[in-house]
């Protein structure tokens, strides 16, 4: 959206680029000369697109995994997409990983930790207002803590399963991980629109129409993905619903024998893989304006950072 800014005797227009100006929203300035009104012209700032996009790698695990997060900057607050592992994880990684962590085998720093990481980009961390999940995975929602003041976005059954987790989910969900209480904001499971034939997209409250909720169970029963559109395409953040990109870029026989795998370690095997060939399929015909990766991908952040 063009924002105008209606300024009175503005220096020549030589110098309107010294004006301050938002990374996050196109704007024009509007230079109305006192003594030629008549003669008011618009000057584009030139700023691009939508939203400013920092990938942040929030902790390295095992075979060099890594836990792609998103820090996104709009036009009046910024936004993560899953926080990885937080300074509790660091500090006390018994209590609030558990015993699992010496199954994925995190590398905990706080350097790595993404409060850490806005503070070093330059950003204040209060201004993170809004947090994203793709899951309630304690590799994806270890960082909760460290954001108490922001809204935290996850889809209705993603919360009841970590609420009440089988026994098999018990290792991956740690409550200590949002016993803050956070403000949760939760999507239903029903309704919404179509976006490139997947169901049940949503909207997100609080947040501009850039960012959308993807429905993708599987890995786990509330499982989703986080579209952003950039202004520049789309970004399909897809979670943890293909592992590494080879699943969704090469023939059906590797989706099927990959897909297989990994989507036996999750909640719902037979959905996870029917996703990985959707998944496939969304690449395949539209990979030309979106971008899409997995959380634990590092060619894919390498290549996106």
């Amino acid at each position: 959206m063009v924002v105008p800014l209606v300024v009175q005797d503005l220096p020549p227009p030589a110098d309107v680029s010294a004006f301050e100006t938002s990374a996050c929203a196109e704007k024009m300035i509007l230079y109305t000369p006192t003594r030629f009104p008549e003669q008011s012209v618009f000057f584009d700032l030139g700023i691009v697109g939508t939203v400013k996009v920092h990938h942040l790698n929030c902790g390295t695990m095992v075979m060099g995994m890594v836990d792609h997060c998103l820090l996104i900057e709009t036009a009046d607050c910024l936004v993560l997409v899953d926080t990885g592992f937080g300074l509790n994880c660091v500090r006390d990684p018994a209590r609030v990983l558990g015993w699992s962590r010496h199954v994925t085998r995190p590398r905990l720093a706080e350097r790595d930790t993404a409060i850490r990481q806005v503070a070093a980009l330059g950003y204040d961390p209060a201004d993170v207002r809004h947090i994203l999940l793709t899951h309630l995975d304690y590799d994806h929602a270890g960082g909760l803590a460290d954001f108490p003041w922001a809204t935290v976005h996850v889809r209705e059954p993603e919360f009841h399963a970590a609420s009440n987790p089988t026994l098999a989910e018990r290792p991956r969900y740690r409550p200590q991980q949002w016993a803050h209480g956070p403000k949760w904001a939760m999507s239903s499971a029903t309704g919404g629109e179509n976006w490139f034939g997947f169901q049940a997209v949503r909207e997100l409250p609080g947040l501009p129409a850039e960012f959308l909720v993807v429905p993708l169970v599987g890995h786990t029963r509330g499982h989703a993905g986080v579209a952003v559109d950039t202004g520049a395409g789309w970004l399909l953040h897809a979670g943890d619903a293909f592992l590494s990109d080879v699943e969704i870029r090469r023939n059906t026989m590797a989706v099927g024998v990959i897909g297989r795998v990994r989507g036996a370690m999750g909640s719902l095997p037979k959905t996870y893989v029917e996703n990985v060939a959707r998944l496939a399929e969304l690449h395949r015909a539209h990979g030309a304006e979106m971008t899409i990766f997995a959380s634990h991908d590092a060619a894919a952040f390498e290549r996106l950072r």
